[in-house]
């Protein structure tokens, strides 16, 4: 297995690890969770959803062929969180010190470090998609 793959591989870990490890906290309806919702105005409609979306981009993100995929997914939502923290949440919710937006930013750059690795994939599905179009 060639630097790259492995490079891939464990930034595809580390994405889908804390994206998956959240959702328990989603959908279980936990107290921190609530609160974050609440706070942007999208409980539970967001905290669900966002949930679900998380669960595909680490499924995604997880399986070789579609980890572009699974990877711009994880982006944008946790763009979504990021842009949260600097304009509603703090950077620090609930006095956790900045924890949440630590594993955000570890998300987006882990899913960030992926897509460039694939790039050639997103490049051809790009290729394909507005070459018929």
């Amino acid at each position: 297995m060639n630097t790259k793959k492995i490079i891939s591989w464990i930034t595809a870990i580390i994405a889908a690890l804390i994206m998956l490890q959240t959702l328990y906290f989603k959908f279980s309806a936990a107290p921190e969770s609530v609160y974050i919702f609440t706070a942007l105005g999208m409980e539970p409609y967001g905290r669900i959803g966002s949930g679900i979306v998380e669960l595909i981009a680490s499924i995604l993100i997880l399986i070789p062929t579609t980890r572009w995929l699974g990877a711009v997914l994880g982006m944008g939502i946790i763009s979504g969180a990021i842009f949260a923290h600097f304009t509603k949440l703090g950077i620090a919710v609930n006095a956790d010190g900045g924890y949440l937006f630590i594993l955000a930013v570890a998300v987006f750059v882990s899913c960030g470090i992926c897509v460039y690795l694939e790039k050639y994939k997103l490049k051809s599905m790009y290729i394909r998609f507005f070459s018929t179009h």
